[in-house]
Parts: C-alpha cells; structure tokens; sequence
C-alpha cells in the first residue's frame, strides 16, 4: 500500500468485555469512566425473525448489535450499505461443538450448527436481518485482521464511491482451543465509512503504511484486551475519535508492516 486511502468516519459501534455500547466505551475511553471488566452482554437480535433469531449465535448477536448500533448513529439505510466483516475465526463455540461431535460415535452434524460455523455466518445473517444487496467481503488476516478489514473497507468506499460498514469482531473458543488461542470473549467494533463528509460525520481518516511500533494504551486492563482480542486492536483509534483528537496513531499490521492512520475532527 504506497499511497493513502481516505474517508470519513459516520458512525461507531462497539461491543467487548465490561464495555456495552459506544456511548459507555468513550465515556471509559476519555477518562470520565473507569474500565470495570466483566463478561460480554449480548443483546437479543430482535431484527431477526424469529426462526433465525432461535439459531443466532454469540457472534451473529454482536455483529448485528454493533452494525446497528454505528448505522444508527449515522442515521444510515442499513439496506443500502456495502459491508466488509473482518473476523480472525469463526465462531469459538460452535466450532467447538462441531469437534466434540465428530469425536463422538455420532457424527451426524446439525445442518444449523454447520451454518453457524462457517466464516461468512455472521455476513449471511447480516444479510436476512437488513435485507442488504449491497456488495460485502468477508476478510481474515489472524492478528492483523482489523486492519486489513479496514484497507479492505476504505478501498471500497475510495473506488466504488459508496458508504462502508465495517465489521470487525472476534470470538472465544472454549478448551481446548482456548489454550492456543486465547481470545477471553467476545468482542467487536463497527465503522461507517463514507466518501464524502455529512452532518453525522466524526473525522476524516486517511490511511498508510508505516514501521513505527504500534500504539498502545496507558490503562494496563484496556491494553490487555487491545492484545488479547484482535479486533481491539483498533482501540487506539478509537481513543482517539473518543477524545475528538487530531493526528496520527499506528496500528498493528502484518510486521514489519503496520498501518499508520491520520485523523482530523469534524
């Protein structure tokens, strides 16, 4: 990547341990709150019928919450918007529940648990719920998976011209997964991207490439979930939009890639 993407940021969703919703994470993120962790709170899909909502899993609930949640703000047509889910893995649990069957004597797989486990399970119901025939590209990069979610995402919005919705989100697998990929929870961001600035805009974000060592986070319980879970990687830009600050933060890559990315506030 030689030359920068830009667009402008419109909405935010979050979602991560002891953090329920944006509103709450920048309050924690301008030091007006303190950081309490606690497991992750999943709403109830309600924009899925009800035969879809019954199968919905850990991570279809926190892609929907968080995709909503930054559409909203931007007052955004969700059925409108391009989308780029960006993902380290599938989702912990169900994959989890596969493998003990497959383990079993019975190794009859649950059509239901085999779609939820796949990669692309959270765009299929992101699909349903919003009724969306905008493009979408599902992405995974392991630890570097927010920020090629966000190339991905800007490249759509600087060539297509059209507003991004970008999805990125993790999920934990139970032992003995856990033990090689310790991701804690569930956890998840979401950026409405837009080519052009409105009246809902935040900041303008051009992105780069960059050696310099990635940003970290002074709150020692903050920078252990920017670490653990790698769509919190993304947190140091975040601090930054949280406190209406300009300038430059770099974010973790594919080494000795990383991305540096420039804001400007509204």
């Amino acid at each position: 990547m030689n030359a920068s993407l830009t667009a402008w940021i419109s909405g935010i969703g979050f979602l991560a341990p002891g953090l329920a919703d944006w509103p709450a994470t920048r309050a924690v993120l301008r030091g007006e709150a303190d950081f309490v962790e606690a497991p992750t709170i999943l709403p109830a899909p309600a924009i899925l019928p009800p035969a879809e909502r019954r199968r919905a899993s850990r991570v279809v609930k926190l892609t929907l919450a968080i995709g909503l949640e930054a559409a909203a703000h931007a007052q955004a047509d969700v059925s409108t918007l391009a989308t780029v889910f960006s993902a380290s893995g599938a989702d912990g649990h169900t994959c989890h529940a596969l493998c003990e069957q497959l383990a079993s004597d019975d190794r009859q797989i649950s059509p239901t648990r085999f779609t939820n486990s796949v990669h692309n399970a959270a765009a299929g119901y992101w699909g349903i719920a919003t009724r969306a025939m905008a493009p979408c590209q599902v992405i995974c990069a392991y630890d570097a998976t927010f920020g090629a979610g966000l190339i991905d995402a800007l490249g759509q919005v600087t060539l297509d011209h059209q507003p991004t919705l970008l999805i990125s989100y993790d999920s934990e697998y139970p032992e003995p997964l856990h033990a090689v990929r310790p991701i804690p929870d569930v956890a998840g961001v979401a950026l409405l991207l837009t080519p052009e600035r409105s009246e809902h805009s935040l900041a303008q974000i051009s992105v780069a490439a960059s050696t310099a060592p990635a940003a970290t986070l002074t709150d020692p319980a903050l920078e252990i979930q920017r670490l653990a879970i790698p769509a919190l990687r993304s947190l140091p830009l975040l601090q930054m939009l949280a406190r209406g600050e300009g300038g430059a933060v770099v974010l973790d890559y594919l080494a000795p890639t990383q991305l540096q990315v420039t804001v400007t506030p509204c």
